[in-house]
């Protein structure tokens, strides 16, 4: 038999062998603490991914319903809409839209299919096509690069805007008939009185040459203020012709120039336009222009001390075109400064009252519009603002 071994070396295995058995268990402790923290962190993170998934489906839900109703809404739409991307190709159309432009639109270029089928009216910023009448508003769309068109047909609009413009012709008419009639009857009794002088028998040659020039000046009174209430009554085209701001500009002063020249006035024109143009009737709005022009040198003819200056000025706002005339006459009266564009008010013996009615009209017509300022004993100032023309449908688009 060997010798036993000695006491302390196996005692020694045992206590080193006892450690091992400890740090295995304290090992095994911290895996299935790790594990079970692990386990409860994935259930965590489960039940919040089931959460995220709830709320992305919710949200999903809901943008596809609201998608619905936007469809929908497209769908049920009166008014046309179309989508066009960067490159001017119509990428969507609701029914509206296709059943207006044609079912064929989709797909196609804009500038192309709208240059063929619509057609500029006498309404800057109006189409037609047949018998109808729209309107296109253009809106932007910043993230794609193109634009979204809203097409409103307005037929039924127009047609009761003009109605309604001619009932406010005819009742204005009707409220100034006795106004007119008065008018009528005072340039039209001197005539008579004038040509009834004309035949007595001893009537000098040099007299008869008198009363037949008064009574032929009486005369064409009544014929200027006949063609006024004619053209104020029925109103004007206002046409398509593109007209350089300038050109209306310099014409308007060639008219008025002369007369300014021969009542001592002081005439200064000035034109910061470039090759701006107007949309419209070159008649009409010369005529307006003009009719501002000869009311601001009456009011320079009216005042006292000197002759009086007048300024003609043009320029170029956002989009639109800015005449100013301004005189350093009389100026008007407050209480009289809100009714100077009334059709028949007039604080001249001479004087009709359209002339300012019927620029205002034109501008109206042109879809622009007139102001007023007046300081009593200074002078006034007429701002005509008229939309700036474009000279195609490729341009404006």
């Amino acid at each position: 038999m060997g010798e036993a071994e000695p006491a302390p070396a196996t005692e020694a295995k045992a206590q080193e062998l006892q450690r091992a058995f400890d740090v295995f268990n304290q090992v095994s402790l911290e895996l299935t603490q790790a594990y079970e923290a692990l386990q409860a962190r994935v259930e965590s993170l489960t039940a919040e991914l089931a959460v995220a998934n709830g709320e992305l489906r919710r949200q999903y839900q809901e943008k596809e319903a609201l998608s619905e109703r936007l469809s929908l809404l497209l769908n049920a739409l009166p008014a046309g809409v179309v989508v066009v991307d960067s490159s001017s190709r119509i990428s969507e159309a609701n029914p509206a839209a296709r059943q207006m432009l044609g079912e064929s639109i989709v797909g196609g270029d804009w500038k192309t299919a709208a240059q063929n089928r619509l057609q500029a009216t006498d309404s800057p910023g109006e189409w037609q096509l047949g018998a109808r009448r729209f309107s296109i508003a253009e809106t932007a769309l910043d993230s794609a690069g193109g634009r979204l068109l809203l097409i409103h047909d307005i037929t039924i609009a127009h047609e009761l805007k003009a109605n309604l413009e001619r009932n406010q012709r005819l009742a204005a008419m009707g409220e100034m008939a006795a106004s007119l009639a008065h008018q009528l009857r005072t340039p039209l009794a001197t005539a008579l009185l004038y040509s009834a002088n004309l035949a007595q028998p001893e009537l000098s040659e040099a007299a008869r040459a008198r009363f037949a020039g008064k009574a032929t000046e009486q005369l064409k009174r009544l014929e200027r203020l006949i063609q006024d209430v004619l053209l104020f009554t029925r109103g004007e085209s206002i046409g398509r012709d593109a007209i350089p701001v300038t050109v209306l500009i310099g014409e308007a002063a060639q008219t008025i120039m002369p007369l300014c020249q021969a009542k001592g006035v002081r005439f200064n024109v000035e034109a910061q336009v470039g090759d701006s143009i107007i949309m419209g009737s070159r008649k009409a709005l010369g005529g307006a222009l003009v009719s501002l022009l000869e009311n601001a040198l009456q009011a320079c003819e009216s005042s006292q001390g000197n002759a009086g200056e007048i300024d003609l000025r043009a320029d170029i706002g956002e989009r639109q075109v800015i005449i100013t005339v301004r005189d350093t006459g009389m100026g008007i009266a407050p209480e009289t400064l809100s009714r100077i564009f009334e059709p028949f008010f007039t604080t001249r013996g001479q004087g009709t009252g359209l002339g300012l009615a019927i620029a205002l009209g034109v501008a109206r017509a042109h879809g622009g519009t007139i102001e007023v300022a007046s300081t009593l004993g200074q002078g006034s100032e007429f701002v005509m603002r008229l939309p700036a023309g474009a000279r195609d449908l490729q341009t404006e688009q």
